[in-house]
Parts: C-alpha cells; structure tokens; sequence
C-alpha cells in the first residue's frame, strides 16, 4: 500500500480552499491502492502531521491555532497564526496541540508520494515542487517550469499570446508607477491600452482573488480596483472614528478573513508591521487621534504589479486538460459558466460562496466551436509545459473566437470543482480521478531525468496494484445507493457514492427511481451533476458528441483506472 501525505494549507490566501480539497482527498482516496496521510502546511510554512479528527473540521480556524492560544482581551477575533507573536517554544507547542512537526529530510519516513491540494504563491509556483525534487519526493501536478508559468498571469498571458494566439489587450502597471505618477493620467492611459470596460487583476493569485470589474469610467471606482489588486486598503477618519466598538471590531474581522480582506500581518502607511486587528484597533485610535487624515493599509505579501485585460464578452467556460500514457494532452468536456446575467461575475464569491452561476457541459455552441477549444487548451497545455492535470479557462467570443487565461496547474479539489464533474464524463469517480492524478504524476516526475530507477520502480508496483484493484471489483460486495427525484436525496446518494467507491470491499451500485417512475442503473457521469434538474436532463438528451468524442481519446485511461468503459445506462424491471 502506498502512503499518500496530504499537502493542505499554506501561507496563501487560499488555504480555506485548499483545506476543502484537502478533505476532499482524504476521504476520496481508495483504501485497496493507498493509505492517506494528513500533512497540514501552517501559515509559517511548518510541515504538520494532523492529527485525523482535525480533517472533520469546517475550517482551519476551527483547530488552528488553537482556542488556548487565542488573546482574550477585548473583540473575539478569529485570526490565523501569523497574527500571534509566540517564541520558539510556544510555536512548538501550538503545533503539538495539532499533530507532529516534520522536516523535509524526514518526509520520506512518513509517506512516498505528496499529493498537493495547494494553491497561491509558494504552493503553485514551484516553490514547494522544487522542494519535493530536491528531497526526491514524487508529487502531483506539473514540475518546476509549469507551476512557474501557472502562477504567473502576466507571463502566461505573453505565453499564450506567442503560441495559439490572444486577441485581447493586455497591459501592467508597476507598484513604482503607481506610487510616484498621477492616479488621474494612469487611469487615462489604462483605458487607451486596453479599451474600457476592462479587468484588473493580482497577477500572482488564482481564485480570482485580487481581481476587480471595472464597469464604472470612475476615478474612484479605478483606484479602489487597482488597491484591491495591490492588496491595499485606505481608511479615512470618517470610515473609523464614528464607529461603535462592535462595528470596529466587524469591520478588523473583515480585514483579517482572507475571503474579503488584505488579511494580517499588514504595514500601517508603509512602516509599522502589525500582526493582530488588536493591534490595529490601537493603532488606528491613535493615528487618528494624532492626525485626521486617510491611512493606507498594506499586505506585507502585497503584488509588485497589477495586469489589465481588456473586459471579453462572451460565453465563459473551464477546461481540463489531462495526459494519455504517452504524455499527450487529452481534453476533457468544457464546462460553460452560466451566469444568472450579463452583469454577474465570476469572483471568489461567486465560485466558492454563492450560487448565483451554474455550470453546464459542454459550451452551448456547436461541435466546431467546442472542438476549437479543446485544440487551442490541449496547444496550450503542451506549449507551456504543463502536466498531469491542468484547469483553463476562457471566453467563447459570439464571433467565435476562443481567448483563453488563467490555466491552473492544481485545480480545485473541492467535490463540486470543475475538474472532477469533467473527470466523471469519462467514466472516472472522484477515488479514480485521485488515483490517475498520482499514478500519471509518478509518469510525468520519470520525464525530469531525476531519480528515474526509483520512480520507475514506483510507478511498476502501482500499476500492477490498480490492475489487482480492477481485476477483483467484480468479487466485491455490491452496495446499492437508491435514491429518488428529490436533490436532498441525490446529495445524500453522492455522498455514499464518493465513500463507498473510496473503499477497498465495496463496490457500489446507483440504483435512481426516475420522476416519471422508472428505475434506473446509472454511471459515474450521473453522480456528478448539480441538482436532480440537470440529472433528468442529461438522462433525456442524447450523448453530445463532444462528449462522445473525449471518452473514445480517453479509452485506454478509463479501462486501466475502473476495468471498463463508460456503462450505459440500464432500465430495470
């Protein structure tokens, strides 16, 4: 069996999510191939192993740091642990109340493969995938140039440009500029390089966190998007003064959450470093006290550029892009993003929090147009030097044009992410997704010339582990998920689903009783749908050809992971 850790956390301002991924993983992964570790990478880039009971946690503030460790004086602030000032000791013995410290050089002592469900600077960058390298750890996702290149909009966005071609304005505002040139002339000379409405966005964040609309031909309206990108925020006297202690401390509880905020520890007009809205809360009475005029926040991880793109009209969409046994890219269905109007964006809130979009499969166009993007992503992919699994999004113009942006190279691993909804249409569950995202990255870490014996080795006793799993799921027990018509029952059957496809005695059965009364036996694809709504559709459509198409490219992949090709769907009596 192999010994899978969990990468999960980090100091970025998606560890939220990464945690929902990390859970994701835990509990996905199958019990017959591989036993799941847990390793929880803090705010302070310590390597934790977590303590198990800690993953059924709703957030990571729920365990970390912990309660004892909170300051008791004054507002409940819900902080994470760069914002307390501990010692040497008291941080090791945070740690302890969670789980064990390990060093890089001891990872190996504890598991043989890092599956990364990480994201932001430090995570996605190469950074961690340079680690792993140098202490020969195989990981999951793409290595060291891809990772550079996925982190990195600017470049990305040049990148595409050079290789399948973008026709959308792109221009970069330097934080030199924008400190020492007249906001009212830059703002001028935005819109002259790249029209108007436009995006501005923080060039080293995914997420879209960082970004903004801007809609508005508003001086302010620039200025506040070009802060949020910078990762500033500016407080006038009026905006703090006047405030009741209660509505001082909501409002420090928004700066300090990472979903809306610049988030801690933060520098006060560029000098003093402050690491708890406490403290701030002090700071600020003073200032103000001292010196009636505006102050400026700052994140101490604040971007040292913002990148501009002309605003696209069109049909927003998300592709994954994953490898065959040659390492040549295979598309997976796009996924459209359908928005409730023209005017809904899809931010973090709109991604993570809200449902105001939905996602169809795939783009509602013709079989040409969604053929073109699977060619430009798969070019792309390839060009960039991605591998294993890469999410990229873009725009379908009403011309036809396809423009792309943003390619992830550590998607979402949350249950609903795009990747795995994608994944399904292929025959493959979230525990077969997990398993090909380890076995095709041990393949893709053998093509760096590192450590080659060993990874082969690896990978042989991994293969000859899944074609076992394969060959004895006909002898398990079958467990039948009946569901009907109803989403919470269809969001209680997934649930079982996802558990008993991670389990190495079970082999589940789905078993739904249709609205109009009919029964059922459906495939892996009907378990990843948004609600009962979009299952009966699908189940009254015909195949789209599309979809048909990838899951011929990805036939070979699919009878290794599962024994078999996509089932039809079975009526029974």
């Amino acid at each position: 069996m192999f010994r899978i850790g969990i990468f999960f956390g980090g100091p970025a301002r998606e560890r939220e999510i990464s945690f929902l991924g990390g859970k994701t993983t835990y509990t996905g992964l199958d019990r017959y191939l591989f036993e799941p570790i847990p390793v929880f990478i803090d705010g302070r880039g310590n390597f934790i192993l977590l303590e198990t009971q800690y993953m059924e946690a709703a957030s990571i503030r729920d365990f970390y740091p912990p309660q004892s460790f909170a300051r008791t004086e004054g507002y409940p602030f819900r902080v994470y642990e760069e914002s307390l000032e501990l010692t040497p000791e008291q941080e090791d013995h945070m740690i302890s109340q969670v789980g064990k410290r390990i060093l890089p050089q001891e990872f190996k002592q504890y598991f043989d493969f890092a599956f990364l469900a990480v994201h932001g600077p430090q995570l996605e960058d190469g950074a961690i995938q340079g680690l792993l390298e140098w202490y020969a750890m195989p990981y999951y996702g793409s290595g060291l140039m891809g990772s550079g290149i996925g982190i990195d909009k600017i470049t990305q966005n040049q990148l595409i440009q050079q290789t399948v071609g973008l026709n959308k304005r792109l221009f970069s505002l330097s934080k030199s500029e924008w400190d020492e040139f007249d906001r009212e002339v830059l703002f001028e000379q935005v819109k002259q390089n790249v029209g108007f409405p436009f995006v501005c966005k923080a060039p080293h964040q995914g997420s879209s966190i960082g970004v903004s609309f801007i809609r508005k031909d508003s001086q302010e309206v620039f200025e506040k998007g070009v802060r949020q990108s910078f990762f500033q925020q500016e407080i006038r006297p009026d905006e703090w003064v006047y405030l009741s202690d209660e509505e001082k401390g909501a409002f420090l509880q928004r700066v300090t959450n990472l979903d809306e905020g610049i988030a801690f520890p933060l520098t006060l007009n560029g000098e003093t470093t402050i690491a708890h809205p406490a403290d701030l809360w002090k700071a600020l009475d003073e200032q103000f006290a001292a010196q009636y005029c505006t102050v400026i926040l700052s994140s101490i991880h604040a971007e040292d550029a913002v990148l501009f793109e002309s605003f696209v009209y069109g049909q927003e969409f998300s592709c994954g892009v994953i490898q065959d046994f040659d390492g040549s890219p295979l598309a997976l269905p796009p996924s459209e993003v359908i928005k409730a109007d023209e005017d809904t964006v899809f931010d973090f809130a709109t991604k993570y929090l809200t449902n105001t979009v939905r996602k169809g499969m795939p783009i509602r166009t013709s079989l040409e147009n969604n053929q073109e993007v699977h060619r430009m992503v798969k070019e792309t992919f390839r060009l960039l030097g991605f591998g294993v699994c890469t999410r990229i999004d873009g725009f379908l113009t009403p011309a036809g044009e396809v423009l792309l942006h943003d390619p992830n190279t550590l998607p979402g691993m949350s249950p609903s992410s795009f990747i795995f909804k994608q994944m399904a249409e292929i025959g493959l569950n979230v525990t077969d997704s997990l398993t090909y995202f380890i076995r095709f990255s041990i393949r893709e870490r053998i093509r760096t010339g590192k450590f080659t014996t060993l990874l082969r080795q690896q990978l042989a006793r991994l293969d000859e582990a899944i074609e076992q799993r394969t060959a004895g799921l006909a002898q398990r027990s079958v467990q039948t998920i009946a569901f009907e018509a109803t989403d919470e029952s269809y969001e209680l059957a997934k649930k079982l689903y996802n558990t008993l496809t991670a389990s190495a005695d079970y082999r589940p059965e789905i078993l739904y009783t249709h609205s109009d009364g009919r029964k059922l036996i459906l495939n892996a694809a009907f378990m990843a749908k948004p609600s009962i709504a979009d299952l009966e559709l699908s189940l009254s459509e015909p195949l789209h050809p599309l979809i048909e198409e990838c899951r011929i490219n990805a036939a070979a992949v699919t009878t290794f992971l599962t024994g078999e090709l996509v089932p039809a769907v079975i009526a029974v009596a």
